[in-house]
């Protein structure tokens, strides 16, 4: 075990209340891309970053008819958790695992078996769709079908309005509520393991400091360096689905 491995390795084994914080570098290895990274979604096709601006998307049919196709099109659909996702149940069946918080859309977490009720989406999900104008929930598939049978831009059929994925946007208010809950996970446990995040999108990223500030310790693992490194215990740039089954596993 390499010393950064070893040293974030003993952080979490002493940990006994552990908030367990995830972007989309968890979701990598499960064949869904993230966004900023070389790979990335936004890095490869700029004008993709219009389809999660809330005001584009009102704005231009023609944004949410190219939305709704990527959305047909999404990889999330068919991806299924791996070692890192995993690993994460483990530490929550070891009676470990406080609260997972994730910037995730996908689901995995809870596809993986961690209870859904430990589960905190600060930015929503992919499986739903809600109307703009009157709320109306419904499972995503169920809105998919009518663009698969040939509506491109699907409207409300309550009151007409603009359908979207119950997922929070660029320029939209995320819900006070889960972000309240977010915070108090994180000022409530003894170690703040964050995963796959580069930790520069707010007030998610807000864990890390929250955490310390409330004497716990910070373990970080993604795949290059955060903007949160500096207030870590331990960092650990390696692939996930690789370390983090270490990372959890009790000592012999």
């Amino acid at each position: 075990m390499d010393p950064a491995l070893s040293d974030a390795h003993g952080l979490v084994s002493a940990a006994r209340r552990i908030t367990v914080l995830t972007g989309a570098g968890i979701s990598t290895n499960s064949g869904i891309p993230d966004f900023r990274g070389p790979n990335g979604l936004w890095t490869k096709n700029p004008k993709a970053e219009k389809m999660a601006t809330l005001r584009h998307y009102l704005e231009d049919p023609e944004v949410r008819e190219i939305a709704w196709q990527s959305r047909i099109h999404s990889p999330a659909w068919d991806a299924q958790p791996n070692d890192g996702h995993l690993a994460l149940v483990e530490l929550e069946r070891q009676g470990r695992l406080h609260a997972l918080v994730t910037q995730n859309i996908d689901e995995l977490h809870q596809r993986a078996g961690n209870d859904p009720d430990r589960v905190i989406e600060v930015h929503g999900t992919m499986f739903r769709s809600v109307c703009w104008g009157c709320g109306d929930m419904l499972p995503m598939q169920v809105t998919l079908e009518r663009v698969r049978a040939g509506e491109t831009d699907p409207p409300c059929r309550l009151c007409g309005g603009v359908l979207k994925s119950d997922t929070i946007s660029f320029g939209q208010a995320l819900v006070p509520e889960v972000i309240s809950r977010a915070m108090a996970a994180s000022e409530a446990c003894d170690l703040l393991l964050a995963v796959g995040s580069t930790l520069s999108v707010f007030p998610a990223a807000n864990a890390v400091p929250r955490a310390k500030a409330a004497g716990a310790k910070v373990v970080i693992v993604n795949g290059g360096p955060t903007e949160m490194d500096r207030l870590a215990d331990a960092v650990v740039n390696a692939d996930i689905s690789e370390v983090l089954p270490a990372l959890v596993s009790l000592p012999a």
